[in-house]
């Protein structure tokens, strides 16, 4: 790809569109198609290689992505105004390019500095969370935190005091689905490794009660592991000087971990995309995606979500799946979200956001192609519910919205001690207690953004990196960051606004 010079690309011999590299302007001649552009084709739009008939399934990535709504002429720009998304057949074909999956030998496996748990999972940071069980005790929680954060100065060891606020916990069915998610993401990052302890925070009248959370969740209290509720405490300021206690008994074990020689077997990574473009799918995820095929090969596990984003790629998910029963379970949660959407009065091609759609990408068969690479080629090894523990190896799935904050915080719920977000358009965001790293997919958003991403998968599309030698420098990224690096995301102090669980339902 570095000795390519044509100001345009053709991903694959099927394909009916050529993707322009930068902006053609109408009349701009591309001898080695015989084409002269008819429009003028922005940077990471599309443009037709040759004339499509209306209703013509067009491709790309030699997949189709939707139905020309329209003749369009060899040399027009194809997008929302003659591209239109459809249903179109496709095969799941479950387990038929399953293959064994090749293991780097033990002894030549990476390692990182990170922080060996009792359970045996792996830390990569070292907090104390404060823990919000319902809306109405988040900013009691930012206030515990913030109280509590000057007695950190004689804990070194601990890296700072999370609150972790939602929208939710109230006016909701108990037998609701919402309800399932919200207790499961709080359990899970109750037990997140990247907490040494947690304060869980309560109303006292709320649906989301803290002794059913916990009886529910299998949660015990214990010396890092606290609770309260803030009727019982007798207000906010009382609730407020208890939490320091509390936080200020929790914090001398906690400063006892240090980081040590760990496999990178122990790191699972969630993969997130949003405010995706065009080179989304030729850069960033694609390079991601190598960087995954080498965690997996070390034993690591990766974990790919946002299901309305792999909606009509989820064939070549299943074409991995290990089991007829893992392939199954995806193409069940796939039809769960057609019904869904259907039940909601909602089209799952609503994904491309106007942003996508400015950089190029034109419905969500397009913008999925793009999405999956970000998983690799290895197989597919276990689907996961929202916010479910993820306990295999290898390349899991787990069911998510594409609303980036709602799908992380469903990955960190499920063990994510780290997160890989690839954008386009410039998403700035971050999580905690995972930190996050920002892989731009174009130069000119890095060069804009620099502050807020931290690797520039952009020069691939310039020919000064192949895909390989970035998946390889992003995978030196991640063990660097599960090592102690800071992400620019923390550097700016991002994630304490970063827990949305998935709000399912009514709100009553």
């Amino acid at each position: 790809m570095s000795e390519r010079q044509s100001p345009v690309l053709l991903l694959h011999p099927d394909d009916d569109v050529l993707v322009a590299l930068a902006g053609l302007p109408a009349g701009s001649e591309l001898a080695e198609y015989g084409l002269t552009c008819r429009d003028d084709i922005p940077a990471g739009h599309k443009l037709a290689l040759r004339d499509l008939a209306p209703g013509h399934e067009v491709r790309k990535y030699g997949q189709v992505i939707g139905s020309a709504s329209q003749a369009i002429p060899a040399g027009a720009h194809v997008h929302i105004s003659n591209l239109s998304f459809g249903q179109f057949a496709r095969e799941l074909a479950i387990g038929a390019e399953a293959k064994p999956t090749q293991y780097v030998a033990p002894e030549e496996r990476a390692t990182f500095q990170g922080y060996l748990r009792a359970d045996g999972r792996a830390g990569t940071r070292n907090y104390l969370g404060v823990l919000a069980t319902v809306n109405c005790s988040a900013s009691v929680c930012h206030f515990i935190a913030s109280a509590a954060r000057e007695l950190l100065a004689n804990h070194p060891g601990v890296d700072g005091v999370v609150p972790l606020g939602h929208g939710s916990g109230c006016g909701q069915p108990m037998d609701s689905l919402g309800y399932a998610y919200l207790q499961r993401a709080l359990a899970g990052y109750a037990r997140h490794p990247n907490f040494a302890g947690v304060l869980l925070v309560g109303l006292g009248c709320e649906v989301n009660q803290l002794d059913v959370l916990m009886e529910n969740m299998d949660l015990n209290e214990g010396p890092l592991l606290r609770a309260m509720n803030i009727q019982q405490a007798g207000g906010t300021a009382k609730t407020v000087q208890w939490g320091v206690e509390m936080l200020g008994e929790m914090l001398p074990e906690a400063a006892k971990a240090s980081r040590q020689a760990l496999p990178a077997s122990l790191l699972k990574v969630g993969l997130e995309c949003g405010g995706s473009d065009a080179y989304s799918g030729l850069t960033a995820n694609p390079a991601l995606g190598v960087a995954m095929d080498r965690l997996v090969a070390q034993g690591g596990t990766a974990i790919l979500a946002e299901t309305p984003e792999i909606y009509g790629a989820e064939h070549l998910l299943t074409r991995r799946a290990m089991s007829q029963e893992v392939g199954e379970k995806l193409a069940a949660r796939i039809k769960w979200w057609e019904d869904y959407a259907a039940r909601e009065g909602a089209s799952l091609n609503n994904n491309p956001t106007p942003g996508n759609q400015a950089g190029g990408l034109t419905t969500i068969l397009e913008k999925s192609l793009g999405a999956v690479a970000k998983g690799g080629a290895t197989n597919l090894m276990q689907v996961y519910e929202y916010a479910q523990a993820v306990e295999a190896p290898g390349l899991v799935f787990m069911d998510t919205p594409g609303y980036d904050m709602v799908s992380i915080t469903g990955m960190v719920a499920g063990g994510a001690n780290l997160v890989c977000f690839t954008t386009g358009r410039g998403t700035v965001c971050g999580s905690r207690p995972a930190p996050s790293l920002k892989l731009a997919t174009n130069s000119a958003m890095y060069g804009r953004m620099a502050e807020d991403m931290d690797i520039n998968c952009g020069v691939i599309a310039e020919g000064a990196a192949t895909v390989d030698q970035m998946g390889q420098a992003i995978f030196e990224a991640i063990l660097a960051t599960a090592s102690g690096r800071r992400t620019k995301s923390e550097a700016l102090g991002f994630g304490d606004q970063e827990f949305v669980p998935w709000q399912v339902g009514a709100v009553l």
